[in-house]
């Protein structure tokens, strides 16, 4: 019988199985970034912004939700076992977005595909942390979004270009079908992580005072906290600023002339930074703290939004420059708000404080589709971007205000070195 340690050498194997997961996840998510805003206004000839963005509100809603409920059920349900459910959710979801006979079922497709990455995406997160233990939380949740987000950019490239050769449905949407197949197979594979917390509860015994239920780690997460609640509406607003690119940069650039070649890059683009940025700053969250690049990271991304509006008139490239920027910050951003959550939480109830920053962090989809959707309908898509500029420029200050860095594992003694020098050189 093989021992339980924490490590990612020591658990290389389990981990690199779900990176492999979590591209799956993200290559479903990815089916949408390119074609369905488009699929709205051209195939269903839909005239209202609010309502084209509806599926981006439904996704976001849901995807928050079930993030909050998997914290919860993980107190009932191993792992592993809400990891396949997430996947069963998904099976519907590309044969609805290639043939849906109405918006209504694009809808519905966008509440089983929250389903879907809410379950997976927690699963693949809570699990890569059991493995690693606290020393390389960074790390590890890096290389997980990475590998998501770069599989999101690759597919919203890959549909851009089938939507191009052989129409906006069902090509592109098909592909989706392998990525679920694939997915759900995997997770009948891995292992479940319960000896791996077990080991890292054993290790941090939890206080007779300190409460785990569900409603106090909310409450903790969301507002108590003052790190917590710094770090949960800087992923509310930096998941704001990808709804509402979501479904405004398709609308946005085809205006100005782009064709889904074009736009599949700029969408592309995006989570592919996002993505491959995540495998270095996750690392250095480990080495230089959380803050200094949760703050930077937001001021980067409001940057991207102010390119995409001054270069206009050239809009290939304004697409591309502020795909960088807000692709570079949200690189920045992602893995450091993770780490930091599971920073200030116990592991007795860190599910539950990563499901409700999740929650906070992923219904900022629906925040960013309503925004955009109102702001669009009545003042139009320029002014939606500059909204989401100052919104994103605000959260990042209040990112500074709030956040506090909390020592754990080997990042306290590298960042407490590091100070140690630096006041002797003063």
């Amino acid at each position: 019988m093989s021992t339980t340690r924490l490590g990612l050498r020591e658990n290389w194997l389990q981990f690199t199985l779900l990176v492999v997961v979590n591209v799956c996840v993200g290559a479903l998510v990815g089916l949408e970034r390119t074609t369905v805003p488009l699929i709205g206004t051209r195939v269903f000839g839909l005239t209202s912004d609010l309502v084209v963005f509806s599926f981006i509100i439904a996704f976001g809603v849901t995807k928050a939700l079930t993030n909050l409920a998997a914290g919860a059920l993980t107190a009932r349900f191993r792992r592993r076992h809400l990891l396949i459910a997430g996947w069963l959710a998904g099976v519907p979801v590309p044969f609805a977005l290639a043939w849906a006979p109405s918006w209504n079922w694009i809808i519905a497709a966008n509440v089983l595909l929250g389903i879907n990455q809410g379950l997976t995406w927690s699963m693949t997160v809570n699990m890569k942390i059991d493995l690693v233990g606290p020393a390389r939380r960074g790390l590890a949740t890096g290389l997980n979004e990475a590998a998501g987000y770069v599989a999101v950019g690759a597919t919203a490239l890959a549909t851009g270009y089938l939507a191009t050769v052989y129409g906006l449905r069902p090509a592109p949407e098909l592909i989706g079908v392998v990525f679920v197949a694939a997915g759900l197979a995997l997770s009948l594979i891995v292992r479940d992580t319960a000896a791996h917390l077990a080991l890292e509860l054993a290790r941090h015994p939890r206080p007779a005072t300190e409460p785990t239920g569900l409603a106090t780690a909310f409450a903790r997460t969301s507002w108590r906290d003052r790190s917590l609640r710094g770090a949960s509406q800087a992923g509310l607003v930096n998941n704001l600023n990808d709804g509402l690119t979501w479904g405004v940069f398709p609308l946005l650039f085809t205006d100005h002339g782009l064709g889904l070649a074009a736009v599949g890059l700029i969408k592309g683009l995006y989570p592919l930074l996002w993505g491959i940025g995540q495998i270095y700053t996750g690392h250095l969250a480990d080495r230089i703290g959380r803050k200094p690049l949760i703050v930077a990271g937001m001021l980067v991304q409001a940057g991207g939004f102010v390119l995409a509006l001054v270069l206009l008139d050239r809009p290939l490239l304004a697409g591309i420059m502020s795909a960088v920027f807000l692709g570079v910050g949200t690189a920045m951003v992602y893995p450091a708000l993770i780490a930091s959550v599971s920073d200030h939480a116990h592991p007795a109830w860190r599910a539950k404080a990563l499901g409700t920053y999740r929650f906070w962090r992923d219904i900022g989809y629906a925040a960013g589709a309503l925004v955009a959707g109102v702001l669009a309908d009545a003042l139009g898509l320029n002014a939606t971007v500059i909204a989401a500029a100052v919104l994103t420029a605000g959260s990042g200050l209040l990112a500074a205000r709030w956040i506090t860095e909390k020592e754990s594992g080997d990042f306290p003694r590298k960042v407490s070195d590091r100070r140690r020098r630096r006041s002797s050189w003063g």
